[in-house]
């Protein structure tokens, strides 16, 4: 695969794309990184050699800014010769995919969702864990949820944050028509008379990850689960059903056929368009039209995911994981390298402009980001300090109310829940017959890994 084919980004352009986002490095203090203290192996002498890492174009351009930079440094102060390519999110797997294929490639790799199909390709990652807990205190549940095989007792990633998902909306459309979206119930009541105004809801039904994410979120507010919490396949017919014809519905009266060929960027340029009126995603969606000056900008309202007839339960929208490959040409220097930028967490949520939350306790624990996002002076003040309770109350790991494993991840992976609503959204199935179908897929995967003896 070529460098166009993958689209990399030059370090320049980020910058260039960072804008006012790259002065931010030096207003909020970042520390270098050779101020953090390595593993004990590394007491008293430099590395040496080589790093490779691959990670994404991240969606707040501030954050690239800070972590090239802070790369550099390190590899300056550890005699390393770093070198890190930035491609586009939706290219992810399929590089890794062709990693593993040719076993050989980037020392660390980074994705936005757990890749415990690697669970064989990887290093244990426990070490790493256990030198930046000494310090930062204990790997949050959600991140150990989302990177350890409890049946192989192996961490075959590192998370080094997590992204809260709320519902962002617009505050004057939404009181425009009488409703509030704190419950799905009113998500559905106010979707045609927005759509009426000319402003859809934008929840998509297509094979990526933003659309993956909230079919996810809102099946767990109708009490339909895909795995148990001993990660054993458990798609409640009778409440997958009721919430298939929930999404349906909604579509029919509240949406725009093009969210069956959304990206990941789709609903966030729907939004930035002044059309949708609500959607679910990651803070980037209300930081983008603030640095933009978007007239409406000071309208965009977040809040949890709405409640739901089984409660309000939601996802990370994005889970950042850390892998060191087993082919890795350089392992020392890429676990020097990745306990260090654990260390870092601080700094990386505060020039994430709080997108990324980081993984262990002491890091920056909630009621530091509290009082950060309360200073936030975006209007309307003090919008984003709901991140916390977010994090803290509604915010699960892929899998719960089990944890990430590889038949998790094939489910994930291959798209069959945001499939699932958009076979009956489209009118191609019934609603039970898509059920039903997904069902038989999801326990046919799981079937396969049981029989591995891997889950």
């Amino acid at each position: 695969m070529s460098e166009n084919e993958e689209q990399r980004i030059t370090r320049r352009e980020l910058l260039k794309k960072a804008g006012a986002g790259a002065a931010a490095v030096g207003v909020a203090g970042a520390t270098a990184p050779y101020s953090f203290a390595g593993p004990l192996k590394y007491k008293g002498r430099w590395l040496s050699g080589n790093l490779s890492l691959i990670t994404w174009v991240h969606f707040v351009p501030s954050y690239d800014a800070w972590l090239d930079p802070w790369a550099k440094a390190w590899g300056e102060a550890n005699n390393v010769q770093v070198t890190i390519d930035h491609i586009n999110n939706t290219l992810l797997d399929t590089r890794a995919a062709a990693e593993v294929a040719a076993q050989s490639g980037h020392d660390l790799f980074f994705n936005l969702h757990p890749m415990a199909g690697y669970y064989d390709q990887v290093i244990d990652h426990a070490p790493i864990i256990q030198e930046v807990a000494k310090t930062h205190g204990a790997y949050l549940p959600i991140a150990k949820a989302s990177t350890y095989s409890t049946k192989l007792k192996k961490y075959f990633a590192v998370s080094d944050s997590y992204v809260p998902d709320p519902v962002v909306w617009r505050y004057d459309l939404w009181t425009g028509v009488g409703y509030e979206p704190n419950t799905w119930d009113n998500v559905l009541k106010a979707a045609p008379k927005l759509k009426a105004v000319g402003h859809p809801i934008g929840i998509g039904q297509s094979q990526e990850l933003d659309s993956t994410m909230a079919g996810y979120a809102m099946l767990m507010c109708f009490g339909s689960f895909l795995q148990t919490a001993n990660n054993r396949p458990w798609l409640d017919t009778k409440n997958t059903v009721a919430c298939v014809k929930y999404m349906s519905k909604l579509f029919q009266t509240g949406e725009d056929p093009a969210i069956f060929s959304w990206n990941p960027a789709s609903n966030n340029n729907y939004l930035y368009a002044g059309t949708a009126s609500l959607i679910l995603n990651a803070i980037s969606a209300t930081r983008t039209p603030e640095n933009l000056n978007l007239p409406f900008s000071k309208d965009l309202w977040i809040w949890p995911i709405p409640a739901g007839p089984h409660g309000r339960l939601g996802l990370e929208h994005l889970m950042g994981c850390w892998s060191i490959w087993k082919f890795a040409q350089n392992k020392d220097n890429a676990q020097k390298f990745l306990i260090d930028l654990l260390k870092a967490g601080r700094d990386a949520t505060i020039q994430s402009q709080l997108y990324n939350f980081p993984t262990f306790a002491k890091t920056m624990p909630f009621s530091q980001i509290r009082k950060v996002a309360a200073a936030d002076s975006h209007p309307p003040k003090g919008k984003y300090t709901i991140l916390t309770t977010i994090a803290e109350k509604y915010t699960h790991n892929i899998g719960y109310p089990g944890t990430m494993n590889p038949a998790m991840d094939e489910v994930f992976s291959t798209w069959l829940i945001p499939s699932m609503f958009a076979q009956v959204s489209q009118g191609k199935m019934s609603a039970e017959d898509s059920v039903a179908q997904t069902k038989a897929q999801v326990n046919t995967i799981y079937q396969k890994w049981i029989s591995r003896g891997v889950v």
